[in-house]
């Protein structure tokens, strides 16, 4: 009787490695591309399209996606207990594959699962039938907001746009500053992942040799009442777009 694969065979030829995520792509048995995660007790298998798991709830690609068609047909929807429990799952799912598509320097992919993620944080928000329950989301939300910014400006740096990767960690500082604001905490500048931030953006800036950018000239002209150099600052940004 031939012997049957097993996962055994994987793992004794893929060791786990602590102090690393050690992730892949490979095939799955009908020649579509899969994710692995190598994690201590074994592996994570993860679809690359959709949902990570590959179920379509509903009929749906993801969770989230099933939910706002339940919202467009009652825009006034309470998630219920059971909604709340499937939603709780897709959280972790994404979770999971953004830490790999950022393993692998998949950058617009993990922008992509990120923006999944902060939009699903959105609807739960809105539509929570629990105040306890939306916050065990909500205190996650720098964190992804991190790692989007993160992906977004290794994106911009993989297309040599210097330039466009500090204003990414602005744009991003920018949103954690909304976000802090919104949670009342002064805390913004002594945040881990805020002075991280802060951390890739002047290193940025000191390996490329990248000075104030335009959209910091033009905030510098703004705050200095420099209303001149500031409508000229907006036509070379206006300018640049247009190209």
């Amino acid at each position: 009787m031939a012997r049957k694969s097993h996962i055994d065979d994987i793992l004794e030829k893929w060791p786990y490695e602590p102090n690393s995520v050690s992730v892949r792509i490979v095939p799955g048995r009908d020649g579509r591309d899969v994710i692995q995660m190598r994690i201590e007790m074994g592996l994570l298998q993860l679809e690359i399209e959709g949902r990570p798991d590959g179920d379509r709830p509903g009929g749906f690609d993801t969770y989230f996606a099933y939910l706002q068609n339940q919202c467009s047909e009652n825009p006034a929807m309470q998630m219920t207990e059971e909604q709340c429990s499937e939603a709780d799952r897709e959280f972790v799912q994404f979770y999971h594959r953004r830490i790999c598509w950022l393993a692998i320097r998949e950058f617009e992919n993990a922008m992509r699962d990120a923006d999944h993620t902060l939009g699903l944080m959105d609807f739960c928000q809105k539509h929570s039938p629990d105040e306890n329950w939306t916050m065990t989301h909500e205190q996650y939300r720098p964190f992804v907001l991190f790692h989007r910014t993160q992906a977004a400006t290794l994106c911009a740096l993989a297309e040599d746009n210097a330039e466009a990767a500090i204003e990414a960690v602005n744009q991003g500082l920018q949103q954690l500053h909304t976000l802090f604001r919104s949670f009342e905490s002064e805390e913004f500048d002594e945040n881990e992942l805020v002075m991280r931030l802060v951390e890739l953006r002047e290193s940025v800036r000191e390996k490329f040799s990248v000075g104030r950018t335009l959209e910091e000239q033009l905030g510098d002209a703004i705050a200095s009442e420099q209303y001149e150099l500031a409508a000229q600052l907006r036509d070379q940004l206006a300018d640049r777009r247009n190209r």
